[in-house]
């Protein structure tokens, strides 16, 4: 931790002098900070020293001002770290993004970054006239399909001519940039505001999901679907992550058994949901069988993430994650760490990072959660 007269912040590595444009928020900032401590909660008190940092950073977010919107960095994040930590300041928040122009961020319908964080956020903040106006502004970004409804990452006339790919705009289907995520948060947009149609609406959305599915997954009871449609070039087309793959995109699932919706193209959410665990149990991590595959420990894009998802329906695998990260830290003393590998940079060997979704805060946070089954 570090403080300036702006209050505290966290190094992105431990290297770094000043905080970044991203000093407050959840995916890397101080924000995330407040996940990881209610973590450390479920296994015992906290510390003197982790009580005031807790009310640190509850005044440096109340007092701090952005026009970011989004769930990673901006209101959104702000709102939910004040609500876990049952400080004041959720109201005024909650208006500001009420209040926001939406030409500021209509050109991403997903729930990081576009419209969908909006409506996340105003289910977390108990304020309905949010998560209303922000499905609304969702319902009328969504396409038709012969198989169901379709949002993209961004909505198709904010494409520019030269960023398509093979004539179509870019999709990324999975949680963190697309539909599942969307058709997750509106499903329980739809139970809290008694909407069927916010719940169908969903439901048509998973069935596009499932229709874009790898067949021969489907027959060995696995669902995975792509991370990115038109695939890149030289990137393998599946993989198994929080933000693109099976450990984010079952919330789906999740979410419409929740909703009480009963079939989803011929079958109940929650056999969609053991598809995804299947799917991640015969995937091959948390092993790194080749340069590329599973280089990356963090809640985002790798091991905490799927452990800390599939951790209320499969114990089993969630501890096969938690053995992983226990063998690949770092320890020094009685301090821990943990480094990614990027195997097409010069030095793979990424430096240790510190932030919730893509540090040690987040996988400390994880193992917390597991400990917390033995508490």
């Amino acid at each position: 931790m570090r403080y300036d007269e702006h209050g505290p912040w966290i190094p992105l590595t431990p290297a770094d002098t000043e905080p970044g444009w991203d000093r407050d928020g959840m995916h890397s900032g101080v924000g995330g900070l407040v996940h990881a401590l209610t973590r450390v909660a479920l296994v015992r008190p906290w510390t003197t020293a982790e009580s005031e940092l807790a009310e640190a950073v509850g005044v440096r977010l109340r007092t701090h001002t952005t026009e970011d919107v989004t769930f990673f960095d901006g209101m959104v994040s702000d709102l939910e770290a004040l609500t876990l930590l049952g400080e004041p300041g959720v109201e005024p928040i909650t208006a500001r993004l009420l209040a926001a122009d939406p030409a500021t961020w209509e050109h991403r319908n997903d729930v990081t970054l576009g419209t969908g964080a909006l409506v996340h956020g105003g289910l977390v903040a108990d304020a309905p006239e949010l998560v209303r106006h922000a499905a609304a502004l969702l319902l009328a970004e969504a396409e038709e399909t012969p198989h169901g409804l379709n949002w993209l990452f961004v909505p198709r006339r904010h494409v520019p001519p030269d960023r398509l790919e093979d004539g179509r705009p870019v999709e990324m289907p999975n949680h963190s940039h697309g539909l599942a995520g969307i058709a997750g948060v509106l499903a329980r947009a739809g139970v809290a505001l008694d909407d069927p149609a916010l719940v169908d609406a969903a439901r048509r959305g998973a069935e596009h999901f499932v229709s874009l599915a790898d067949p021969a997954l489907l027959e060995r009871g696995a669902l995975a679907v792509p991370r990115r449609i038109p695939p890149k070039p030289g990137e393998d087309a599946y993989t198994w992550n929080w933000c693109h793959g099976p450990a984010g995109s079952l919330a789906l699932f999740e979410a419409l058994d929740a909703a009480g919706v009963t079939d989803v193209a011929g079958d109940p959410p929650a056999v969609w949901l053991e598809r995804c665990l299947e799917a991640l149990r015969t995937s091959g991590i948390p092993e790194r069988r080749h340069p590329g595959f599973w280089d990356n420990d963090g809640r985002c894009c790798g091991t905490a993430g799927v452990g800390s998802a599939v951790l209320p329906h499969d114990p089993a695998l969630a501890l096969r994650m938690a053995d992983a990260l226990a063998d690949r830290a770092y320890v020094d003393g009685d301090r821990a760490h943990w480094r990614f590998v990027e195997h097409r940079a010069d030095d793979p060997l990424l430096p240790p990072g510190v932030g919730w979704m893509q540090g040690t805060a987040g996988i400390a946070g994880f193992l917390f959660e597991v400990s917390a089954l033995s508490a």
